[in-house]
C-alpha cells in the first residue's frame, strides 16, 4: 500500500538532520505539509535545501518548556508531530559529570514531556518520539541512556492512555546504530569502523540508514489502530 498523508500537517522536531530529516522528506513525497524544528538556525537552512520544496522550517529548543508552549501556542493544530532528534553524552555513571548526566535527561526525556505538554494534535493524529534499543540491552558507558529511552517508551505508553479520549495516539520507535551525522564526530575512518563492528554483530548483517527508521516512524505515526506500542527497529540487536 502506497502511504498518502496528502494535505496532513506533520511537525518533525530534530528534522534538520539523520533519522527526523528523513522522516520529513518521506512524509512530504507522501503529501504532508511538512515543518521541521530544531534549535540552530543554520542546521534548519542547511535541511531546507535537501528537503522537497515546500518544506517549512521554525527554530524550537525544547529544553525549555516556555518556548514549546509559545510555539504550540502560534500554530494551528498538527496531525503528527514526531520527536526525532536528541543529544546526549556517554560515560559511566561514575565518571560522566553530573551536569551532563542531568543535561542528557533534559534534552531526551524531558524534551519529550514539554512537547507532550503543549502540543496541539487534531483528532485522530498523532505523536511519536524516538527512543533506542538501549532500553532493551543496556550497555556499560550508556547505563543512562537506556534509562532515558525507557522512561521515554512508559512516557509513551502513559499518553496513550491519556490523550485516548482526544483520539490522540501516541507510539515509539526503538532504533539500533543508524547511519547519521551523529557519528561524524569519529572522523571518516572512526565512523566506518563503528559501522563495520555493528554490522558484523547484527543479525541483518548492516547497520541502518535513516530511512529504515523513518518507514517504521511513519507507520506508527499513520496506523490507526496502534497506540502505547515500541517498535524495534534494531537489526536484531536486542538479540545479540
Amino acid at each position: 500500500m502506497t502511504l498518502s498523508l496528502s494535505g496532513q500537517r506533520m511537525l518533525v522536531i530534530g528534522g534538520s538532520s539523520g533519522i527526523g530529516e528523513a522522516v520529513a522528506r518521506q512524509a512530504a513525497s507522501a503529501g504532508a505539509v511538512v515543518t521541521i524544528a530544531s534549535r540552530q538556525l543554520d542546521h534548519l537552512n542547511a535541511a531546507l535545501k535537501r528537503l522537497p520544496d515546500g518544506v517549512n522550517s521554525q527554530v524550537l529548543d525544547v529544553e525549555d518548556d516556555a518556548c514549546v508552549s509559545a510555539f504550540f501556542n502560534q500554530h494551528d493544530a498538527w496531525n503528527h508531530v514526531v520527536l526525532a532528534g536528541s543529544a546526549t553524552k556517554v560515560g559511566s555513571v561514575r565518571e560522566l559529570a553530573l551536569e551532563d548526566a542531568r543535561a542528557a535527561m533534559q534534552n531526551k526525556f524531558w524534551g519529550a514531556y514539554h512537547v507532550a505538554r503543549s502540543a496541539h494534535i487534531s483528532e485522530h493524529g498523532s505523536l511519536t518520539f524516538v527512543s533506542g534499543v538501549f532500553s532493551q540491552r543496556p550497555v556499560v558507558n550508556a547505563v543512562l541512556q537506556g534509562a532515558i529511552n525507557s522512561a521515554l517508551e512508559s512516557l509513551a505508553r502513559g499518553l496513550a492512555l491519556e490523550f485516548s479520549p482526544m483520539h490522540v495516539r501516541v507510539n515509539a520507535v526503538s532504533p539500533s546504530t543508524t547511519a547519521t551525522p551523529l557519528w561524524d564526530r569519529l572522523g571518516p575512518k572512526g565512523r566506518q569502523d563503528k559501522f563495520d563492528t555493528m554490522a558484523a554483530r547484527l543479525p541483518v548483517g548492516s547497520v541502518a540508514e535513516p530511512d529504515d527508521i523513518a518507514q517504521a516512524i511513519l507507520f506508527a505515526a499513520t496506523n490507526r489502530f496502534m497506540t502505547g506500542s515500541t517498535l524495534l527497529i534494531d537489526g536484531g540487536d536486542a538479540l545479540v
